[in-house]
C-alpha cells in the first residue's frame, strides 16, 4: 500500500538536505579551479604544461576531487531517493484513478 502522504513527508524532510548537498557540489566543482591555480602558482617547474601536471598531481587538489566525488555521490543519492518518492505518488495517483474507473462500472 503505498501512503502518498508519507511520500510528501519525505520530500519535505528531505529537501534542505538536498538543497545543501548540491549546494556542496557546486561549491566544489568551482573551488577546484581555485585549487588547481594554487598547485599551479607554487609550482617550481618552468613549462606551463609542467606546472598544470603539477597541479593536477599536487596532494591538495586530489583532496578536493575526493570530496567533489563525495558531494556528487551524497547529492545524487538524495535526488533519486526524491524522485522514487515522487514516483509513489505518481503510483498511488494512477491507481486512485483506476479504482475510481473500476467503481463507476461496478455500480
Amino acid at each position: 500500500m503505498i501512503d502518498p502522504n508519507a511520500a510528501v513527508d519525505y520530500i519535505i524532510k528531505h529537501s534542505q538536505e538536498y538543497a545543501t548537498a548540491k549546494a556542496n557540489v557546486v561549491y566544489l566543482e568551482q573551488f577546484r579551479k581555485t585549487q588547481k591555480a594554487i598547485c599551479f602558482q607554487s609550482s617550481l617547474r618552468s613549462t606551463m604544461a609542467e606546472k598544470e601536471a603539477d597541479a593536477y598531481a599536487h596532494k591538495d587538489y586530489i583532496v578536493v576531487l575526493d570530496g567533489l566525488k563525495e558531494a556528487v555521490e551524497t547529492a545524487e543519492k538524495l535526488r533519486w531517493m526524491l524522485v522514487a518518492a515522487q514516483a509513489r505518488i505518481d503510483i498511488w495517483r494512477s491507481q486512485e484513478a483506476s479504482n475510481r474507473v473500476i467503481d463507476r462500472g461496478t455500480q
